[in-house]
């Protein structure tokens, strides 16, 4: 099932969205604990302005989970996740823009599967750790890498507002252990990976996460990016594919 949040009447609204992605079903009640079908008309998806797929009360990021990625930077992969917090004020929805803020000249795309958690989970055991788990989407771990190269700490670096695209849509039924994430810019292929290659697997990530904070419904664990991250400018269009999940696009914008 394909679970996408768009604005109708002028309200967020849940919504089942169709193999084609064209189709939107609203539904009410709340997803995490069982969403029924809505008395609102069904619509066409293209015409509604979407809206991040989750509202997660935090977005937890790993650094360095794809060692090609962390050898392209020249940093080293540590014994254990690395672990950082990315602002939820940071979340922008597919077509919204990524804004370049005046204090960095070198933004980058990173693109990343992103899991969104189902319910509360703490102390989870590894074997028990994918019970947690709602779904899947995309995301886009958009950074200023000059400010993270000068401050040694990626937090600042990646809690601009619009740092974080997610979507379209979360996909329920999807087993990622193994899918193609890529990443074109104006077209052209600059990431192209397999989940496969994480350093540390979804239910690995879950239990190290789940041992020192809980994770919530609507939760996100951004899972790290392979190689081949870079520059992003005003006018360009980013897209991360994840197969299985669809494609999140944004246009890119100077501020102001």
């Amino acid at each position: 099932m394909r679970i996408a949040r768009a604005m109708v009447e002028g309200r967020p609204v849940w919504g089942e969205v169709d193999l084609r992605g064209s189709i939107f079903k609203p539904l009410s009640g709340d997803i995490f604990a069982g969403a029924a079908a809505s008395e609102l008309a069904e619509m066409p998806l293209g015409s509604l302005r979407l809206l991040p797929p989750t509202e997660p009360t935090k977005i937890v990021a790993v650094g360095r989970n794809y060692a090609d990625h962390a050898a392209e930077l020249s940093l080293s992969v540590g014994a254990r996740p690395r672990i950082f917090l990315k602002a939820p004020s940071a979340l922008v929805a597919a077509g919204e823009a990524i804004v370049c803020p005046p204090q960095s000249e070198e933004v980058h795309y990173e693109a990343e599967l992103a899991v969104v958690i189902g319910k509360r989970c703490r102390h989870a055991a590894p074997a028990d750790a994918l019970s947690y788990v709602f779904g899947y989407t995309c995301a886009n771990d958009v950074t200023a890498r000059d400010i993270q190269r000068a401050e040694g700490l990626p937090v600042y670096a990646k809690a601009f507002d619009t740092f974080c695209p997610m979507g379209p849509w979360i996909e329920t039924e999807l087993d990622a252990s193994d899918v193609r994430i890529s990443c074109t810019v104006n077209g052209v292929v600059r990431q192209d990976a397999r989940t496969s290659e994480m350093l540390c697997a979804v239910d690995e990530l879950i239990a190290y996460v789940s041992a020192a904070m809980t994770l919530l419904p609507g939760d996100v664990l951004l899972t790290g990016t392979p190689a081949g991250v870079g520059c992003l400018v005003p006018g360009d269009e980013v897209a991360v594919m994840i197969e299985g999940l669809g494609s999140l696009v944004n246009p890119v914008v100077a501020a102001g």
